[in-house]
């Protein structure tokens, strides 16, 4: 991230899974935008299902988390944040171990909904993993005023 970055909307997703996903594939955000995002994430055996592939959940994972950054980043001034509502996500291609870049770009930004494309290609050579879509609602954050 650059210092002209937007601030990710506090406090991040989390929990146990997100996290060990987050730390084991080196998750970064390298550029991020209310219209667009870009990171990178290092797959490998941990990440595997039975037989040595990278598991097709890792990519629906990568897509609805970079997508909501931008799609929040994009309605943060307005006191609000994306949650996401739909995820296709499409495996295109195997991947064993392989840094990959997650781009995610806004297709609709409206005023409730919004809808961002993502692919995830291989650093390596330029291949498509996974391409996937994430429709998003636009709430409003939650009052952080004491109960």
């Amino acid at each position: 991230m650059t210092d002209d970055t937007p601030a990710l909307i506090e406090p991040l997703p989390s929990g146990a899974a997100l996290e060990y996903i987050r730390d084991s594939t080196r998750y970064r955000i390298l550029e991020l935008t209310g219209a667009r995002v870009r990171a990178r994430l290092s797959l490998n055996e941990d990440h595997h299902q039975p037989f040595g592939r990278v598991h097709g959940g890792i990519y629906a994972i990568a897509v609805e988390g970079v997508a909501s950054a931008g799609a929040s980043a994009a309605v943060a001034e307005r006191g609000m944040y994306a949650v996401g509502t739909n995820n296709n996500t499409d495996f295109l291609r195997p991947v064993s171990v392989a840094e990959v870049e997650v781009v995610a770009e806004a297709i609709f930004q409206g005023r409730t909904q919004q809808l961002w494309e993502v692919s995830i290609t291989r650093v390596e050579d330029g291949k498509l993993v996974a391409r996937g879509r994430l429709r998003l609602q636009n709430v409003p954050l939650p009052d952080a005023s004491p109960a």
